[in-house]
């Protein structure tokens, strides 16, 4: 059995055995998670789950698993203690929310850079001279007119050659 760095002669006190005012036990399951110097993590889990369930919890683990239940716990006792209702799912769906608006502003962002090229820069979007009419390969026809699509950053973009001021229109 592990020692887990307390002393056989004084055994001081896990911090979930000094939260719940009992006597340490030398095979106490809590000692070696809830260290005495970290009481603030066992009275978070310790008021979410309850000190039995998490007996019951760790007790029906292997030891090697023991370890990252414990810091699961311990993540969604501090999650839960901020947000009751949605806990670390909350945390969760708000950095997915952020992820699709930034994803959105770059895809914006990209759109906007490809559309400044195009109209400042319109040979370099041509160099050989070709058109769809000499048979190019890079540009293929997409609707009636004079209007061709190119990809730029995996997105598809009709150029019509007839709109005003060199406007283009992005599909997807």
């Amino acid at each position: 059995m592990k020692e887990s760095g307390r002393k056989q002669g004084a055994i001081s006190p896990c911090a979930a055995c000094k939260l719940l005012r009992r006597r340490c036990a030398q095979d106490c399951v809590f000692a070696p998670y809830f260290p005495a110097d970290e009481p603030q993590k066992f009275a978070s889990v310790h008021k979410v789950f309850g000190a039995s369930n998490v007996n019951k919890m760790l007790q029906e683990l292997p030891e090697h698993h023991r370890s990252d239940a414990v810091s699961s716990m311990v993540y969604e006792a501090n999650a839960r203690v901020r947000d009751p209702v949605y806990g670390c799912v909350g945390a969760i769906s708000s950095l997915q929310q952020q992820i699709d608006v930034l994803q959105t502003q770059l895809a914006i962002a990209q759109a906007e850079v490809v559309h400044m090229r195009m109209r400042h820069f319109p040979s370099t979007s041509n160099p050989a001279g070709n058109s769809p009419e000499n048979g190019s390969p890079s540009t293929n026809k997409h609707m009636a007119g004079d209007s061709q699509t190119k990809s730029f950053f995996g997105m598809d973009m009709v150029v019509d050659h007839q709109a005003n001021m060199g406007e283009s229109l992005w599909s997807c």
